[in-house]
């Protein structure tokens, strides 16, 4: 009997210690997800993304200029961001729509479309831009608007953000040229604006957009902003005698303005404004940089970006330096004052920032569509290689080629950057093996000066690189595309007036640019460590906990998210 009412005891102690239990890990369940929201609410979003890239820059720019910024603009973001020494694309062609492409997209040509700023269609039979859709209207204007992504075949991480958030938020693209306002926005975006020039001078919009522009664009475009930037002298913002890294202001490197005879400072504005495109002329000076920065900071405020419970997204594109550079070349007094002048516009955005949007309420990153060769005919005084590749003389000799081998020079349908397209249609009228056509102008056309490398298509579509020359060429391939033979010229020689500088090759004075990150979330820091430009979105999507865009064939950036 005393045993029965010992087991009796002993089994409701041990069922009242299994209901703490139970209870006690009931309360951990309940208690976790309070954890969980607790993390959440320490590692939320940026009320705002600013994405800056800034039209051919080199990373030089950022050591050779250094002493010349003050303290709060690049000099901010590389001492208080994380900055890094050495990222390169990894591709060929190196051109605006390209660049800017694929630093939103996460990958290269091979996948995102964007092969060019102009390319030819192999479908259509002519050459196309980038943006161009007949299907939508020009709003602000009468023309320059008839614009849209849609050649673009992949997602961009503004798209991303926009679906991760329901298409809430919004993420808006701003740039001087139309390519670099487009891209970078994607196909989802709230809005894209690009400056019109000529006798226009506004910023406008397609209507795959919208039907108006909004009350604060008209207002802006309505201020006389950019008519009086073009009243004003471009002088030197430093004595130029404190110029002394790049060459003397008048030289025969260099292209004058229409109305000119001299490459040099000062350019009085309002004098040459008529003979140089009027409006345009905006464009092709620092104080185009000003303007950008004026109508980021309109952006901001009059969308209200950084103040709803959702991310928002900028994505900022400074044109004139490309311009600039362009025209003037790389060691240029005009290059030099045109960075010390955006390292003050940078300053100036990011106090805005600071007082609009709250210092621990943005990220910002800062990168280049590409940079720029120094100019040939200067190379050449110096006894460096380089030189020109004269297009006209190219064309003769692959007609030559094909009469020799084939009786015909009409096999080569189009010839553009630097590659060939060959018409299909003749070659199968004439039976013939148009493998067999690929190589032999493959091994043909190395004989002509200045071309350093050739292959075909179909060896691209069959081999793998890993390295080298020939393997950005590949990730720049697009098979839909692309031409069936694509060569590469001799370092330092370009298709272009011996004036002035350009872009467009895998070697490094093109390949290499800036990358920073500075902002809310971002550790303070350097890297040496190489990285492809297409590691930057997926990065991006990482540190925002999104989906990567549909194409992404970069990785993380670890070290900035650590």
């Amino acid at each position: 009997m005393k045993k029965s009412i010992i087991l009796i005891l002993v089994s409701l102690v041990l069922i009242q210690c299994i209901a703490i239990k139970a209870e006690s890990n009931s309360a951990k369940t309940i208690a976790e997800p309070t954890s969980y929201e607790s993390f959440k609410k320490f590692d939320k979003n940026p009320k705002l993304v600013v994405g800056i890239v800034v039209d051919q820059m080199r990373y030089d720019y950022l050591i050779r200029f250094y002493n010349k910024f003050g303290n709060g603009g690049f000099k901010k973001l590389i001492n208080r961001g994380y900055n890094f020494n050495n990222v390169h694309y990894n591709y060929i062609p190196t051109y605006t729509a390209v660049g800017h492409t694929s630093i939103y997209t996460g990958t290269t040509p091979t996948n995102h479309g964007i092969i060019s700023n102009n390319w030819y269609d192999k479908y259509e039979k002519k050459s196309i831009y980038c943006v161009d859709d007949d299907n939508y209207k020009t709003v602000g204007a009468k023309t320059g608007g008839q614009k849209s992504p849609h050649r673009m075949l992949t997602t961009t991480i503004l798209d991303q953000l926009r679906l991760a958030q329901n298409m809430n938020g919004k993420s808006i693209g701003i740039s001087i040229k139309d390519r670099s306002a487009i891209l970078p926005a994607g196909h989802t975006a709230s809005a894209a604006y690009w400056f019109e020039g000529g006798n226009v001078g506004k910023f406008i919009s397609s209507s795959f957009y919208m039907e108006k522009l909004p009350s604060w664009v008209e207002n802006f475009n309505n201020s006389g902003i950019a008519n009086n930037y073009l009243e004003k002298t471009w002088d030197t913002f430093y004595n130029i005698e404190n110029y002394t890294e790049s060459l003397i202001d008048n030289n025969n490197f260099e292209k004058p303005f229409k109305g000119k005879k001299e490459p040099s400072f000062p350019y009085n504005l309002s004098k040459l404004r008529k003979q140089n495109g009027n409006y345009s002329l905006l464009k092709a000076v620092a104080f185009g940089n000003d303007f950008t920065t004026d109508f980021a900071k309109a952006t901001i405020l009059g969308e209200n970006l950084g103040k709803s419970n959702f991310t928002d997204f900028i994505a900022i594109s400074y044109s004139s330096t490309d311009y600039v550079g362009h025209q003037f070349g790389v060691d240029s007094k005009e290059v030099e004052d045109s960075y010390i002048r955006l390292d003050k516009n940078l300053e100036d955005f990011i106090n805005f920032l600071n007082t609009e949007i709250g210092a621990d309420n943005y990220t910002l990153f800062l990168t280049a569509d590409h940079a720029a060769v120094p100019v040939p005919s200067y190379l050449k005084t110096l006894k460096i290689p380089g030189g020109y590749f004269d297009n006209k003389e190219f064309k003769k000799f692959v007609k030559t080629i094909t009469l020799k081998h084939f009786n015909s020079d009409e096999l080569v349908e189009n010839i553009s950057n630097n590659q060939l397209f060959l018409n299909t249609e003749i070659i199968d009228f004439l039976k013939l093996d148009i493998l067999k056509v690929e190589q032999i102008l493959v091994d043909e056309i190395l004989n002509f000066n200045n071309v350093y490398k050739s292959i075909s298509g179909h060896t691209l579509q069959a081999t793998s690189f890993s390295s080298g020359v020939l393997q950005k060429l590949q990730n720049g391939y697009n098979q839909k595309r692309s031409g069936n033979v694509l060569f590469v010229p001799n370092p330092t020689t370009i298709s272009y007036a011996h004036v002035g500088s350009t872009h467009g090759s895998g070697y490094s004075y093109d390949t290499h640019v800036p990358l920073i990150f500075y902002g809310s979330g971002i550790k303070q820091g350097t890297s040496n460590k190489y990285y492809p430009i297409i590691d930057i979105a997926p990065t991006l999507a990482s540190f925002l906990k999104i989906e990567q865009p549909n194409g992404t064939s970069g990785k993380t950036i670890t070290e900035i998210l650590e």
